[in-house]
């Protein structure tokens, strides 16, 4: 393979209308048509009527926001000499003492850049990713690393910030290790996996640089992880949108990173359901916690990434085979997420009624769920307005529990329809105590306790109740949120909770993640000055401060689409 590096200086700029994929039943859209003309990427922004729904958000959260494009050169508070500017981001004012669009910034924002930049990784003198934590009062374990996942919301901030280098360096970089020889023990890994994490390893002796990825071997369970090529594919798909250079997603090393990543997933074999099957502990949550089976935070990261590949592949006779095949595993995933894993008070009431043993195309109680299965908890916590998509389905299986990643990218790609997006944050909003406490964001809730957290985690005394990821807070999912809200039309809720980390982030000195049914305590085994939680603040902050960085990571429904989900008006109570 010839070195993605050399094709550096080859960028090229296009200023055309994302083609948005409507996700609609057969009869009602043919995806095909897509493939009747080229499509051209939007990486500009245009003046479209999502764009001016954008606009308008803006203008009303601050009538100066119609000022931004103006051309005004500001201080920043820090920059290191090794990271060059490229022009064609934009600068968000938090890089300023004070932002030039009319928003105060907050004295921990300043603060925030330089702990961010502090973790800079570089290699053979170029940043190229962000170190999990800085905290040299623990064993280092892998937080020393640098993990797809947790570089996202430092990859968005530097985007945002207008320093599209260190993600561009991460992309190449991560693309260049999906084609080294995965092994685990004497089983060889699928091509197309991404790395979980990797570090630069220093010879003093031999003064040189290598990188070492660890796809599994190394993680506590040795689980691959599945979300990080969906999680490289939205990256880079966010690279393009905001910095408008197509040429890194055209390089042929990329077209054929995203084919590897889509073949693995879009292979043919025993399953029945489009969702994709998965072990524990294969994402965020990398530990026992019963999220094996069809977990709602890989569908919606699968589903995103999909329509992102859409987007980024080229029409040559390779990509349109892919195409091909990603729009009818859309048509496919769509349906089955928005009908068998919402959840909402109707549909609630109808599963504590349903039937068993039916037998027959026309059974309503498909997967055979024992109304006796449901969990107490579950009847308080529905609201009358309201819904969201459970954390997992299969047979005779449902776990009811709530996931905020998953609900959050739901949103964001355009899995929820509408009235759904809508409903989860009604659901949020009525449930705000459960959910975000003293501190957001609780990454699933309820906790497990007792006998059946013997049983689902093993024992495991980091997931205890309440703490780490069972119904641990987590402050990195501030950014998730806040896009969510954005697109919903609901800032003033991402702002409420923006405030509430504002109180302790910092003075906690940025901790992973805290302890307690309402999040009021440091976790117990926590790591402070954790990256993503500084990255994430950072991200929610700005896309509050210019709603427009929301287009990097949110694909919006074509307007064309009718729901499929009809069965249930919960949310118009």
């Amino acid at each position: 393979m010839s070195s993605p590096d050399a094709d550096d200086n080859q960028n090229k700029n296009m200023s055309n209308g994302d083609v948005l994929c409507p996700l609609a039943e057969l009869d009602e859209y043919d995806f095909s048509k897509l493939l009747e003309k080229p499509r051209l990427l939007n990486i500009d922004r245009q003046s479209s009527l999502d764009e001016r729904f954008l606009n308008e958000l803006s203008i009303a959260m601050n009538p100066v926001l119609s000022c931004r494009d103006t051309d005004i050169s500001l201080p920043r508070i820090y920059e290191p000499p090794e990271i060059v500017s490229s022009p064609v981001g934009k600068r968000s004012g938090f890089n300023t003492p004070r932002s030039h669009t009319g928003f105060d910034a907050h004295p921990m924002v300043g603060e925030a850049w330089d702990a961010l930049r502090r973790s800079l990784v570089y290699f053979r003198g170029q940043p190229v990713g962000t170190i999990a934590a800085l905290d040299n009062s623990e064993e280092n374990l892998n937080y020393d690393q640098v993990f797809v996942r947790d570089f996202v919301p430092s990859a968005l901030a530097f985007l945002m910030n207008g320093e599209p280098e260190i993600v561009k360096n991460f992309i190449l970089k991560t693309l260049r290790l999906q084609s080294w020889e995965k092994k685990i023990d004497r089983f060889q890994l699928g091509e197309g996996v991404m790395p979980a994490s990797f570090k630069v390893l220093h010879d003093p002796v031999r003064n040189s640089e290598t990188l070492i990825a660890d796809f599994g071997e190394s993680a506590i369970g040795r689980v691959a992880p599945v979300d990080s090529g969906f999680w490289w594919i939205i990256l880079l798909r966010a690279y393009t949108k905001s910095t408008g250079d197509t040429s890194l997603a055209e390089l042929p090393e990329c077209q054929k990173g995203m084919r590897l990543i889509l073949a693995l997933c879009l292979s043919e074999g025993f399953d029945t359901f489009p969702t994709l099957l998965c072990a524990d502990g294969c994402c965020m949550i990398d530990r026992r916690m019963g999220v094996y089976g069809y977990p709602i935070e890989i569908q919606a990261l699968f589903f995103m990434a999909l329509r992102c590949a859409l987007l980024l592949l080229k029409q040559d006779n390779e990509g349109k085979e892919f195409i091909e095949r990603i729009v009818k595993r859309l048509h496919a995933l769509s349906y089955h997420m928005r009908s068998y894993f919402w959840l909402d008070f109707k549909q609630l009431n109808d599963i504590y009624r349903f039937k068993t043993e039916e037998y027959s195309h026309t059974a309503v109680n498909k997967f055979n769920v024992m109304p006796d299965s449901l969990p107490e908890w579950i009847f308080d916590f529905m609201p009358a307005r309201g819904g969201y998509f459970i954390g997992n389905v299969s047979p005779a299986r449902m776990d009811f529990r709530w996931f905020c990643l998953g609900n959050c990218i739901a949103i964001l790609s355009s899995l929820a329809t509408p009235e759904q997006s809508t409903a989860i944050m009604d659901l949020i909003e009525s449930r705000w105590e459960e959910l975000v406490g003293e501190m957001p964001l609780k990454v699933c809730y309820p906790a497990i306790e007792t006998h059946e957290w013997r049983i689902v985690t093993g024992c495991d005394p980091k997931n205890t109740r309440w703490s780490y990821h069972n119904g641990g807070s987590w402050p990195v999912l501030l950014w998730l949120l806040a896009a969510a809200c954005v697109k919903t039309g609901r800032p003033q809720i991402a702002r409420r909770a923006i405030e509430i980390a504002e109180a302790r982030l910092l003075k906690d000195q940025w901790p992973e993640y805290y302890d307690g049914k309402l999040g009021r305590y440091i976790g117990k085994q926590a790591r402070k000055s954790q990256t993503w939680s500084i990255a994430g603040y950072l991200v929610a902050k700005m896309m509050l401060e210019d709603p427009s960085h929301l287009g990097m990571v949110s694909i919006e429904e074509d307007r064309q689409m009718k729901p499929i989900l009809r069965r249930s008006n919960s949310w118009t109570l």
